[in-house]
């Protein structure tokens, strides 16, 4: 869908939104309040007031942090269309240099959550199979088969990927439609039957049951009511897949939709909490139990698809994520392949197997949904509180009123900071994982920064102009070997002519590279997701090109595409002359061949560094080497590419004397 179309409001904008945006928040119903009774002892020990307080808790929760922060505020703060928080961070990281923290805190706990919300969701919608009598005859209360058929849908979900999602991804909108419609349907039959329940809505019912005594875990319930609000970040994320609008005018019937569920679901326990027949079935679940008897199959299919489509939409989210803290120079690089036809569509095979492989591992160790359960929410609460950080320089920046965006933030940061307490009560029960993860996560992202940090730092640089007529000389000096016609080198970093001195070396010492022109090409990714330009410094030269592409943090790095349209512009203005080609496929031809020269760099064994810094530049040289290669990451694939290595010497030499042995 493109960026015009989906700053407009329509039905294709409306259901793509509800099959991208809301898959996470949708599947809820599934296991929210499976936990809250769970947690609290089973149906024994509820009573009114507190069945009315959870749900007034979850409006509550859904009020303040999904439809305040993210849809009336959060939204507001979009880069170009685009959302999330490596986005958000992208429109105030000027503000300080410290905000890369909490973007990368944020963004590894965002990516924690990508491997626990499949394990979740997929896992409770299969174990609904116990409430056909046919399956409960079979297999009982056996964990084995529940735990075998949600591994076989993981392992198809993440195949699948691979191909791309166009097909599925246009049926994902009207199938979550009917999902929502499905849930407010069976929330309002028997909500219908018991419209006292609408009560739940005073939060005075929020409050009491905070304080009650019949709640058993007092205010570690929030971590079981935050369950609810999981898919919140995915509102912001996901903004640039359909367009804030779409967003806010779909939302109100989601919310309804999801609202009514839970008041179905709480009219059927108040129904039903003293009945011992209903009080003696194991790992109840009030979301199945509320359906009628010759609709539980449909359900448990309608809720697996429901829960497939959620993961769906959380994968797509990591792919992008994770590119885009690539370009953010936050990761190593990493294969990006375009499956798909739609922008956004991606898939990155490095990302896709660990998520399998951690998912599953997820699966066979926790076995159950309860269990998993207890490892859901701790991360995203942490990425939420991250978010709410840089909303405020945000607000703060768009000159609103600094007391006011300080108050906003307080507020929400309170709000999460208990939801974060609450959540890492289950530290041991499971959170472990989720800490785990994103910590793993962190811990490159830490690495790979603070490596760039250290390498900008002691960068050893040359002006490329005090070698212009060294350059000259050569190109003409016809007693050296003509290398190549273009001579094209990856720079990471130019400022005015200055560049790294190891690329003079390369052409001058090395190996002498005469060549007609020496291009000299630096890629900036710049804030905006889809910028494509380009600007050119010649030093007053018919040979040297300085180019800087400046592209956004989505757009495709494909440098060889890039070069071969500047050159022809540059020989059609007159800056650069032609170069015909005597031998050649194609008559005429006025381009002529390129060598990519791409250098890699060993940490020298002569350069002083404190034992921190040189750990980490082992450490991050270490991961460079395991992950995409250069030619591959700038499209460079089916060009002509030579790699040079050059000691990375960062700080002073060590100086180092031999002394003469005596006769």
């Amino acid at each position: 869908m493109s960026q015009q179309k989906m700053s407009k409001v329509t039905a294709a904008g409306l259901l793509v939104a509800m099959g991208v945006v809301y898959g996470d928040i949708g599947t809820s119903p599934l296991y929210v309040m499976k936990a809250i009774v769970e947690e609290n002892g089973g149906l024994k020990s509820l009573n009114p007031d507190f069945i009315l307080g959870a749900v007034s808790l979850i409006f509550w929760a859904l009020t303040f942090l999904t439809t305040i922060k993210y849809v009336v505020i959060a939204l507001n703060a979009d880069n170009h269309g685009e959302g999330g928080i490596f986005s958000l961070y992208t429109l105030v990281r000027k503000k300080s240099k410290y905000l890369i923290i909490p973007a990368m805190i944020g963004g590894a706990a965002l990516l924690a959550d990508g491997v626990l919300t499949p394990a979740v969701t997929v896992t409770t919608a299969i174990e609904g199979l116990r409430g056909i009598p046919a399956f409960y005859e079979h297999f009982g209360m056996n964990q084995n088969i529940i735990v075998i058929i949600t591994l076989i849908i993981l392992l198809i979900l993440f195949t699948v990927q691979r191909f791309g999602t166009d097909v599925v991804g246009k049926a994902f909108g009207p199938v979550m439609f009917l999902w929502f419609t499905f849930l407010g349907g069976m929330g309002l039959f028997h909500f219908g039957q018991d419209l006292s329940v609408i009560r739940a809505l005073n939060p005075l019912y929020a409050i009491k049951l905070l304080f009650s005594p019949d709640n058993k875990l007092g205010i570690l319930i929030l971590g079981n009511i935050f369950l609810a609000t999981t898919g919140a970040e995915a509102l912001y994320s996901d903004m640039g897949h359909v367009g804030k609008k779409n967003i806010r005018v779909s939302w109100p019937y989601v919310k309804i939709c999801l609202l009514l569920n839970y008041l179905g679901q709480a009219a059927w326990l108040l129904s039903v909490y003293q009945d011992p027949k209903t009080q003696a079935i194991e790992q109840l679940n009030p979301f199945f139990q509320i359906l009628p008897a010759s609709w539980m199959i449909f359900g448990v299919v309608f809720a697996t698809i429901a829960a497939v489509i959620a993961s769906q939409a959380l994968l797509s989210g990591s792919f992008t994520l994770v590119s885009e803290a690539i370009k953010l120079r936050l990761l190593p690089r990493m294969k990006i392949m375009y499956p798909g036809s739609s922008i956004g569509q991606m898939y990155i095979p490095a990302v896709n197997f660990i998520l399998w492989l951690a998912c599953s591992l997820i699966v066979l160790t926790f076995r159950t949904s309860s269990h998993m359960e207890a490892a859901y929410g701790l991360s995203i609460t942490v990425t939420m509180l991250m978010t709410t950080l840089l909303l405020y320089f945000y607000l703060a920046q768009k000159r609103h009123n600094r007391l006011l965006a300080a108050c906003v933030s307080l507020f929400f940061a309170a709000i999460e900071t208990i939801f974060f307490i609450s959540s890492a009560a289950k530290f041991l029960h499971g959170g472990f994982v989720a800490v785990i993860m994103a910590l793993f996560i962190l811990a490159v992202m830490i690495i790979w920064e603070w490596g760039n940090i250290i390498q900008e730092k002691a960068s050893d640089t040359v002006h490329l102009k005090e070698y212009v007529p060294q350059l000259t000389a050569l190109r003409s000096d016809e007693s050296v070997p003509m290398y190549q016609t273009n001579v094209v080198f990856m720079v990471p970093h130019v400022t005015n002519d200055e560049i790294g001195k190891q690329f003079v070396y390369s052409i001058l010492d090395k190996r002498p590279k005469r060549a007609q022109t020496y291009w000299f090409v630096n890629v900036i990714v710049t804030d905006e997701p889809y910028t494509k330009e380009f600007s050119i410094d010649t030093l007053d030269t018919d040979f040297i090109v300085v180019v800087r592409l400046y592209l956004g943090f989505r757009v495709n790095q494909e440098v060889n595409v890039y070069v071969r349209q500047i050159i022809h512009d540059l020989m059609k203005d007159g800056r650069l002359p032609e170069q015909p080609q005597r031998y050649s496929l194609t008559p005429g031809r006025i381009v002529g061949d390129f060598q990519f020269v791409l250098i890699e760099e060993e940490l020298s064994n002569n350069t002083e560094l404190d034992r921190w810094e040189r750990q980490i530049m082992q450490a991050k040289l270490f991961i460079k080497r395991h992950t995409m290669s250069p030619e591959n990451w700038f499209g460079l694939e089916y060009s002509d590419v030579l790699y040079e290595t050059v000691p990375l010497i960062i700080g002073k030499m060590k100086k180092t004397r031999l002394i003469e042995r005596s006769k």
